[in-house]
């Protein structure tokens, strides 16, 4: 079960959070004393949604508090064509989330845009963060070339699409951007398409999402890793985005850094792989519970 909870964001945008399990469980969780790390934020990578998180939070919902949040422009959440995307306003929006769900201190769980705005905030706001999960993201800068590859990705896609098999295959099979079919790959879009008239579209603007990638691609972002003080753990996919070699140095940098990687999985770790991504990530939140 998943109940919808709204979130007041910086600048007023409005924020679908959606909290599962059992809400009374769940408040007796949030109410122990002496058990840090019950609360858990997931947070979605570009282009995703709170529901990407379905499968992790159920599991995560038996011993925690777990909320995923649908990020400004993403989601069932506002995408105002007058809001701000830019980093602070994602590590502001999360903030808030934190502090009017009384979910703080939470372990922050991220993939990708997600897990960059994890550790930000984490390396703002100690006393709101327990630890944080970095999945598949980079901390170094990818620069302007792989801002255009992205523009031109997103004009490639033939949409809109007849039916949501058709996405599932455009983007599990035909997408040039695959080097492989992936059926997972094609099920995660799936989750953001919407149907309109003349077919299915994706529920996110595609020129709101280059504005929030813009801001971050330019910039290495190692000196905020360096900040965060609380356990963290980086999980990488064998054939994902980030290599093996900079999520070691990524763990260096950290104070409290640790490792782990998912075998058979890409970018998408929590959906190529769902029983292996809890297995990496599942000691490592019981550690934090008991700290």
């Amino acid at each position: 079960m998943a109940r919808r909870i709204d979130v007041t964001g910086t600048g007023g945008v409005r924020l679908a959070a959606w909290e599962f399990g059992d809400p009374p469980k769940n408040d007796r969780l949030a109410a122990a004393e002496g058990e840090p790390g019950h609360g858990v934020l997931l947070l979605h990578g570009l282009m995703g949604r709170a529901s990407h998180w379905a499968a992790t939070a159920r599991w995560l919902s038996e011993r925690h508090r777990a909320v995923a949040l649908d990020q400004r422009g993403h989601g069932r959440s506002d995408k105002p064509a007058e809001a701000a995307f830019t980093r602070e306003a994602y590590v502001e929006d999360a903030e808030a989330a934190l502090e009017q769900l009384g979910l703080a201190p939470a372990v922050l769980i991220g993939h990708a845009m997600g897990a960059l705005t994890a550790w930000q905030l984490a390396a703002k706001r100690p006393d709101l963060v327990s630890g944080v999960i970095i999945c598949d993201m980079r901390a170094s800068a990818l620069g302007a070339s792989s801002q255009r590859e992205w523009a031109n990705w997103f004009k490639s896609w033939p949409v809109p699409f007849a039916t949501l098999a058709d996405v599932r295959k455009w983007f599990g099979e035909d997408d040039p951007w695959v080097e492989r079919p992936n059926p997972a790959r094609g099920e995660f879009y799936a989750e953001v398409m919407q149907e309109c008239e003349d077919g299915w579209r994706p529920v996110f603007e595609p020129e709101q999402m280059l504005k929030s990638r813009e801001t971050w691609v330019y910039d290495a972002h190692w000196e905020e890793l360096a900040q965060v003080q609380c356990p963290t753990l980086v999980v990488r996919g064998l054939d994902g985005e980030l290599g093996r070699a900079e999520a070691q140095e990524m763990v260096r940098v950290l104070p409290r850094g640790e490792y782990a990687e998912v075998a058979d999985a890409g970018h998408l770790v929590h959906y190529d792989q769902p029983e292996a991504w809890r297995a990496a990530i599942e000691p490592f939140l019981d550690a934090v519970r008991t700290v």
